[in-house]
């Protein structure tokens, strides 16, 4: 190379180099907000909030053990699931308007942080929830959960916006490794408090909301670095365009426009029906621990922690497999170890805690990394400048759909009265959904997208 070609070509390598610099900065700026949210969903969701605001609604209830929001007979033991229902309702309603105003504005930072921090602030007033205030654990409950769906949409959408094809498996595993990270190290601190709680002076209930509000702390104390380091970028306005009416509506404009890119919508069927076995394993892998193999609580939360932990290595394992085989393949190769661990999982010797501590590890081992994966592998096929309406409907595939798991699961148990056969009936989620992703032209679904086709996906 001559001296003048060398002069001419150092300024873009140096422009390369800059550029290269920011991006890893804004992307180690957004793997602390998996870091600071995920704690609430392990430690407030997963363990502590439902037994206690179960036990405050049964404080409130009547002789005949039912509560009356709104004027409406219900069983205590339900209302935290109806909470919990109701929370994915608003999220559904809110999450495509906010993603829809995002992508049209370029303001998804501003966005973010009203989300985060009204989530963060309603965990936080759970510090409250004494006595028989259960009405008031439900409302908070509800706006931390639609508020940690809403942030959501956003966080995802920054994904195309600051990495690079070849690099989004390995930054959404990172991420994902991140918030697994924190979730362990909080639920470790949150136990020890628990248990200790008399050496703290501190009474059982008090411990628990102790626990609850840290969660809410955390995730208002991290969110700050994702908000100082992610940017917003500048959008072309389409002539007339401005922000939708309603979540409906702007939902179903959302879905029209994927017609023109079907094999997106492919992908979004299949990872609805197999994140849908994903969810009701995660939500109802207690209830088979302590109803069908008789353990006690000290193990199921013990078994939560080791899903946490061994997440963390399975997401970064998952993010190099990703690597060198693509992040389909790895994907399919997740969804049959799925189906393995249920299977292995329906043969559980009652009151043997150390073989639901073996099914916990496999949990955990394919957990973070089939969420990554499939977290990346939509990325490439989001058309530029849609990336949060996009994931809105990606959210909702997540948070807002994931019903029919838990309905077979009860069904069946309803018909058998066996949770055995309830836990098995899930393969079929993960069964289907293998066969559809595996129909997915992912190659040619980039392509389509309008987007740079990475050297393996």
């Amino acid at each position: 190379m001559s001296a003048q070609t060398r002069q001419e070509a150092e300024p873009g390598a140096e422009d390369g180099r800059a550029a290269a610099a920011a991006r890893k900065r804004e992307q180690h700026g957004w793997y602390f907000y998996d870091f600071a949210c995920s704690v609430y969903s392990s430690s407030v969701i997963t363990v502590f909030l439902g037994p206690y605001l179960t036990a405050v609604a049964k404080a409130a209830a009547d002789a005949e053990g039912y509560v009356h929001p709104l004027g409406i007979p219900v069983r205590y033991g339900s209302f935290f699931a109806y909470a919990v229902s109701a929370s994915v309702i608003l999220a559904v309603l809110v999450m495509p308007l906010v993603g829809a105003v995002a992508d049209r504005t370029g303001r998804k930072k501003p966005l973010l942080a009203a989300a985060a921090y009204t989530g963060a602030t309603a965990t936080v007033g759970m510090f409250f929830l004494g006595g028989d205030r259960y009405l008031l654990g439900g409302l908070l409950l509800i706006v931390a959960n639609a508020a940690l769906s809403v942030s959501m949409v956003l966080y995802n959408a920054y994904l195309p916006q600051i990495s690079t094809p070849e690099e989004r498996d390995t930054v959404s595993s990172r991420g994902w490794a991140f918030g697994y990270t924190a979730g362990a190290f909080v639920l470790v601190l949150n136990l020890v408090l628990f248990q200790s709680h008399d050496s703290f002076g501190l009474s059982e209930g008090a411990a628990v909301r102790i626990c609850l509000a840290s969660a809410g702390l955390w995730w208002g104390a991290f969110a700050i670095v994702p908000l100082r380091r992610l940017r917003d970028r500048a959008v072309v306005r389409e002539p007339g365009a401005g922000p939708a009416v309603s979540g409906w509506k702007q939902l179903i404009a959302t879905l029209k426009d994927m017609r023109r890119y079907p094999l997106t919508l492919s992908f979004l069927l299949a990872y609805l029906i197999y994140n849908d076995g994903v969810q009701t394993v995660i939500s109802q892998a207690s209830i088979y621990g302590s109803e069908e193999l008789e353990l006690e609580q000290s193990t199921l939360i013990v078994a939560v922690l080791l899903v946490q932990i061994l997440a963390v290595a399975g997401a970064l394992a998952m993010g190099r497999l990703a690597v060198a085989y693509g992040a389909k393949r790895t994907i399919l190769g997740s969804l049959a170890a799925w189906g393995l661990t249920l299977g292995a999982g329906y043969f559980l010797p009652a009151r043997t805690p150390v073989w639901f501590f073996a099914l916990a590890s496999m949990i955990g081992l394919v957990l973070g990394g089939s969420q990554a994966l499939s977290r990346s592998l939509f990325s490439h096929l989001v058309p530029a400048g849609k990336e949060a309406e996009y994931f809105s409907a990606y959210e909702m595939s997540d948070r807002g759909l994931s019903w029919v798991g838990p309905l077979v699961f009860g069904l069946t148990y309803q018909v058998t009265g066996s949770y055995r056969d309830a836990i098995i009936s899930l393969v079929v989620f993960f069964a289907l959904g293998f066969v559809l992703l595996a129909r997915v032209p992912v190659r040619r679904a980039v392509e389509a997208a309008g987007n740079p086709v990475p050297e393996r996906v």
